[in-house]
Parts: structure tokens; sequence; C-alpha cells
């Protein structure tokens, strides 16, 4: 297989098949090394030279009711995580703000709990959402599990909500592998709510969970046919004390194969290298941009640490691309 046939393709606006995909997942030595290099010049023409950043905030941690086997706050597990309940708004707005200032452009609540329904949290959600829009520095997004009714997903958007993280995590066919106390087509049926009011998506998975390759591509394509916005890539970081917590990391090197495999697949998207990044690609983070990252996070994840900022916006400085515009309401 000629890659640099395939990224002509991409660049054409055509795409890749399942099998072509499959086979980049095998590549190794020089060839993968010229993988990175046609997923990078796919970046740079869909995406250009700017990285996205975004960063997160744990609004309600802890004692979550759902097993999935990766997560450190499942009710299920002794992880010695915190627990606590929903934060007010005030301290949502504060933090919101600071994220804005360390160079951020969106802003996620994220919540541990199976998913949002009608009530006093919902409305203490929109309001936040609310506060952060009217400050009009950070794009107000959320990650707050499944919803199963439409008005719940109308009140979202209504309070200014910009983007819904809900990953797909893995395929349809390892899913139950990973979780069973909601299904692959309870994910599915919450983006269509929320696609359904006009909220951008943010949704891709996690890579390391024990999944094949016909798993990865097949979570990718499915990727492509949701229209997720925005993807992000996560690579397991074994929490001990989860039925995961023994399993090994990726390698630097397996990392960034999945980074430019799902630039092939999903050419125009914005692809963020998020969870795990620091601990599985270690020194070669900034292989990240040239494996055809367009995104990161900046600073901590809900229970495990990041770097600081002021170290991520230096790495992106060293490898010759540009923060974008801080708090920046770009379109897409």
């Amino acid at each position: 297989m000629d890659v640099f046939q395939l990224r002509d393709r991409v660049l054409k606006g055509g795409r890749i098949t399942r099998d072509e995909a499959r086979e980049l997942f095998t590549f190794e030595g020089p060839d993968l090394q010229d993988l990175f290099a046609a997923a990078n010049r796919i970046r740079h023409h869909f995406r250009g030279s700017q990285v996205t950043f975004c960063s997160i905030m744990n609004v309600k941690s802890g004692k979550c009711a759902e097993d999935c086997v990766f997560c450190a706050q499942s009710v299920r597990y002794q992880t010695g995580v915190q627990d606590y309940q929903l934060l007010d708004v005030e301290a949502i707005v504060t933090e919101a703000r600071d994220a804005a200032k360390r160079g951020s452009g969106c802003f996620g609540l994220v919540a541990a709990w199976r998913g949002l329904s009608k009530g006093k949290v919902l409305d203490t959600v929109c309001e936040a959402l609310r506060r952060i829009r009217a400050e009009g520095v950070i794009h107000p997004d959320a990650s707050l599990g499944i919803i199963e009714d439409a008005s719940v997903a109308k009140a979202l958007a209504e309070a200014g909500l910009h983007e819904y993280n809900h990953n797909l995590e893995t395929s349809r066919r390892f899913f139950p592998k990973i979780c069973t106390t909601h299904t692959y087509d309870d994910r599915l049926r919450t983006i269509r709510l929320l696609k359904a009011e006009g909220i951008h998506i943010c949704s891709g998975g996690i890579f390391g969970l024990g999944e094949t390759i016909e798993d990865r591509v097949d979570m990718l394509f499915d990727l492509h046919e949701v229209g997720a916005d925005t993807v992000p890539v996560n690579f397991l970081n074994p929490v001990a004390g989860t039925p995961m917590g023994d399993v090994p990391k990726l390698s630097p090197l397996d990392c960034l194969r999945c980074l430019a495999v799902a630039r092939f697949i999903l050419p125009g998207v914005d692809i963020k290298s998020a969870g795990g990044r620091e601990v599985c690609l270690r020194d070669l983070q900034g292989m990240m941009f040239f494996a055809g990252a367009s995104s990161t996070m900046l600073g901590n994840y809900l229970t495990t640490l990041g770097r600081s900022s002021a170290m991520d916006l230096q790495l992106v400085q060293d490898c010759g691309l540009t923060a974008a515009e801080k708090g920046a309401f770009a379109a897409y």
C-alpha cells in the first residue's frame, strides 16, 4: 500500500476503506514514519497550523452507579477517588474564567453519574452554562452522561451549550466488555438528541482497553457516521482498583499510530489528543501534532493530573505551531 497515494485521495476529498484503515494500523518502522508524515499533511490541509485547547472540571465526583471498567469514579470500585456532589454555580464560573486565562477556548462541565434528567440538577447546570456564555471568553461545554429526554437537550441548547462530549469509547462489538449498565445504542441515542438541537458533538474513545484493530477501525468509522465535530483520542491510563488497573499502557508509537489513522478516517474534524497522553506518549508528546492531532487538553483531567498549561503552550510553540486565540468563538 502506498500511504502517500491514500493521503492524496483524502486531500482531494476522498475516503479510505475499512480494509485500508486496518492495514494502516499494522505499519511499522519507516512505513510508520511515512504514515505520520502523511497524516500531518492531512491535518495541515484541513485544520491549518493552529492548535485548539480545552479544559474540563469535575463538577460532581465519584459514586457513579455505572460499571465502566476503566473509570475511577464508579461506586463499584475501590479507587480512593474523592466524592462530592454538584458544585455551586459560582465555583464553576470561577474555574471557567481561570481556564480562559490559561489559554483554553472551551470549558467542559463533567459529572460522574449515569445521565441528566429534568429537575434541580439540570437547572443548576443550565444556570452555570448561561453565566459562562454571558461572559463571552470561553465556550461552555459539558459531558453529563446519557440523555433520554429531548427536552433536556433543548434546555441545554437554550442555556448556551456549545458542545457536548459523549464518547462511544470503543466499537459496538467490544462495548459490552467495558460496560454492562448501559448500551452502545444509549450513547448513540444521546448524540442524536443533542444534534437535533444544533449542539456540536465531541465524541471519541479510549485506545488500549484490549480492543482489536477491527474494533479501532469500527469505532472510527462510526464516529464519522455520527458526524462528530471533535474527536478526543484517549489512551488508557490504568487506575488501581478498577478492572483495568493492571492493563499495560500503550507504547508511544502505538498511540501515535492511533492518531494518524484517525486523521485519515476523519480528515476534517478537530482530533484531540486527550486523556493518558502524558503517561503513554512520554517524551514523544510533541509528535502527537505531527501524527495528526489538532487539539489537546490544558490542565488536569477528572481524577488524574495533567501538565502545566505553560508547558503545553510552549510545546505547541516548539513544534512551530500556534495556539488558537484565547477564548475565540470559532465557528465549525
